[in-house]
């Protein structure tokens, strides 16, 4: 009977064995299956984004026995570090001439500072600045170019100058019937479209064109709109083609891999970028001739100005002083002390903040000399000025922008690019 019995429960246990093996295959497969589809799921959201310079097979053919000339400075290099002229001399494009903006084409001048033209020690080729004097290439020097390509990292800001060298560079090149070539990248600040629409009679090398001071665009998309809505002289259009990113979508963050600018250093100064320059029109310092530029901002008249409001996170009280470094030679208030605050820890921004701006005024000894006469051109409308002096709350502010703002977004639409 023992053996039997052994016999039966070794069956039984062999057939409850088979089950529940089968069920944890299952199971496992099942689960394979789902892990699989995240991880696929991750890599598919995760695809490097290709930047138009990346993107050569797209563009390279349009250089091929050509003439090419270049507007960039040290923000025009590849995923893989290489900068866009030595990609194309190594692809024996011939490359006869680099045109650089304000920063010249190392990207280290101040801001305003005039660069001079000269030669690029690496390569040979002459540089011709596009600041200064000579914002828009004069024909005589485009003399013996076939192609013209853009490509400048942008920051999303209308006052930021790179989008007005865009438009003369756009203009040079329909006046002189060279096709342009624009290498778009993506735009840190491109899910912010916010601020005051720009008056037509402030226009001005810091703003060019009736959008918002963050237009959410990229410089790409910001080409196409200039063609499309004929900004340029009497109406003329450029024969502009936009080289795209690839996987590249709206709601993308994005980092960049170097400074656009000597007081643009890291992420937070790019996100407060807009909100801390309307500083530049104040008697108020961002920092400049620190390490916390566009991250502090500071005065010697603001002694009093105290700790910042609840519910804005992420600021302390701060003092720095002053001192020339790369890119603020003479910085405002030189080897004086400053007292205001450090936002080098506030939480990212989703539109343009004038909490700060408003505080600073509040809070300066002598009110009449906070402006000055360039904050006009920042803002682009003398509104600004007129309803912080006159002690306007920021939400009613922020409405009187709307109406221009859902203007703008309804004409932008025909030229984005990007989901």
């Amino acid at each position: 009977m023992i053996p039997k019995l052994l016999f039966k429960n070794t069956f039984l246990l062999f057939v409850l064995l088979v089950f529940s093996c089968g069920n944890s295959v299952s199971k496992v497969k099942g689960e394979g299956k789902r892990e699989k589809g995240k991880v696929l799921d991750s890599i598919k959201s995760e695809k490097k984004i290709i930047l138009g310079a990346d993107n050569s097979v797209k563009y390279l053919p349009f250089l091929k026995n050509k003439k090419i000339g270049v507007v960039t400075n040290q923000t025009g290099i590849l995923s893989n570090g290489t900068h866009l002229v030595d990609f194309l001399l190594e692809q024996k494009v011939e490359v006869t001439k680099i045109f650089a903006p304000e920063h010249g084409f190392r990207g280290t001048a101040d801001a305003g500072e005039h660069v001079a033209n000269g030669k690029d020690s690496k390569t040979g080729l002459p540089i011709i600045s596009l600041y200064g004097n000579n914002k828009k290439p004069k024909p005589e020097q485009l003399v013996g170019i076939d192609v013209m390509i853009f490509d400048i990292q942008d920051v999303g800001a209308r006052f930021y100058t790179y989008i007005s060298t865009l438009h003369y560079v756009m203009e040079a090149c329909a006046e002189q019937n060279i096709p342009l070539l624009v290498l778009d990248r993506p735009n840190p600040n491109i899910d912010i479209v916010d601020g005051p629409i720009l008056e037509e009679e402030f226009k001005s090398f810091v703003g060019m064109h009736q959008i918002p001071v963050l237009h959410g665009m990229t410089i790409g998309e910001y080409a196409k709109m200039i063609n499309g809505e004929k900004w340029l002289d009497k109406g003329i259009q450029c024969k502009l083609t936009v080289i795209p990113c690839e996987n590249y979508t709206r709601n993308m963050s994005y980092s960049l891999p170097v400074k656009p600018s000597p007081n643009l250093p890291n992420d937070q100064a790019i996100n407060l970028y807009a909100s801390l320059c309307f500083f530049e029109g104040t008697n108020v310092s961002v920092g400049r001739g620190t390490e916390k530029q566009f991250q502090v901002y500071g005065s010697p008249y603001l002694k009093n100005i105290g700790y910042l409001q609840m519910g804005k996170d992420g600021s302390e009280l701060f003092e720095f002083t002053p001192k020339p470094n790369e890119g603020a030679k003479d910085p405002l208030y030189n080897g004086i002390t400053c007292y205001g605050h450090d936002l080098s820890n506030f939480r990212k921004t989703k539109h343009l903040e004038l909490f700060w701006l408003i505080i600073a005024y509040d809070h300066t000894e002598n009110k009449s000399k906070f402006f000055n006469s360039f904050f006009t051109k920042l803002a682009g409308t003398k509104k600004l000025q007129q309803q912080i002096e006159s002690g306007a709350f920021e939400d009613d502010i922020r409405a009187s922008w709307q109406e221009g703002l859902d203007k703008f977004k309804e004409m932008r639409k025909k030229y984005l690019i990007y989901d």
